[in-house]
């Protein structure tokens, strides 16, 4: 059972983030990456809920795509669907095959990840949605400045919105303003159990060395995520984190 207050508080991120930007048009058909992990099953829950009242009106096509690893489910993802009146589109690849046992990389996550926004694109087309819904919060955005900071000497992020001409897709991120703990929390107060990660890289990636060295600079002073993410995005966020 979805907690109403959670979700209230988890939309009021979702919105302002949505229209700070200009994420969300009249008519829009909106896919949604849904993995199964805690951050794709807020960001479905929190368009849903905004769409019973949101003054654009807008579809919503949750997507699954199989990654192919062994034991992998979308029981979690299908049960929610159902709860929200919505149906799963399930998508089979044959990502985890082709990084880990074809190609063996060492350094799977860039790789992966071009493959996974690929064959979400494709489904996306496939299923007559114009926009792209991912679950990146404001977490996973002071992360990547970091990692495109001191791996590549670059101070760049993701964008909220992006437009891809050679699919014509555009990209929204409808979470960029949610604080990573609000996510935990909406899920915890919902009873809702994520799919355990069982990527073989999980916990020993770039991206894990940057939280953990986010975090201790946050316990040591706090507010420097809010200033590593305002010296990229501005200070659009009104949110005090």
């Amino acid at each position: 059972m979805i907690d109403p207050k959670a979700l209230q508080k988890l939309m009021s991120y979702t919105r302002r983030a949505i229209d700070s930007y200009s994420m969300i048009e009249e008519g829009d058909r909106i896919a949604v990456g849904v993995s199964g992990g805690k951050d794709s099953l807020a960001l479905l829950c929190a368009l849903q809920g905004l769409k019973r009242f949101y003054p654009k009106n807008f579809e919503i096509v949750p997507i699954n795509l199989r990654m192919g690893f062994p034991n992998e489910t979308d029981s979690v993802s299908r049960a929610l669907c159902e709860e929200l009146g919505l149906e799963l589109v399930s998508v089979p690849s044959e990502i985890y095959a082709v990084v880990f046992e074809v190609r063996k990389e060492k350094h799977p996550c860039s790789l992966c990840a071009n493959m996974r926004r690929g064959a979400l694109h494709n489904a996306a087309k496939e299923a007559g949605c114009n926009k792209l819904a991912l679950g990146h919060h404001f977490d996973d955005a002071v992360e990547t400045i970091i990692m495109n900071l001191f791996i590549e000497g670059r101070f760049d992020c993701f964008r909220p919105v992006t437009y891809l001409d050679r699919s014509d897709m555009t990209v929204i991120r409808p979470l960029l303003f949610t604080p990573e703990k609000e996510v935990s929390h909406f899920v915890r107060a919902s009873n809702i159990v994520p799919v355990p990660k069982n990527c073989p890289a999980d916990g020993n990636t770039r991206r894990e060395e940057a939280k953990n060295a986010l975090n201790e600079l946050e316990r040591n002073d706090r507010g420097v995520k809010q200033r590593i993410f305002n010296a990229y995005f501005g200070s659009n966020s009104p949110f005090s984190f």
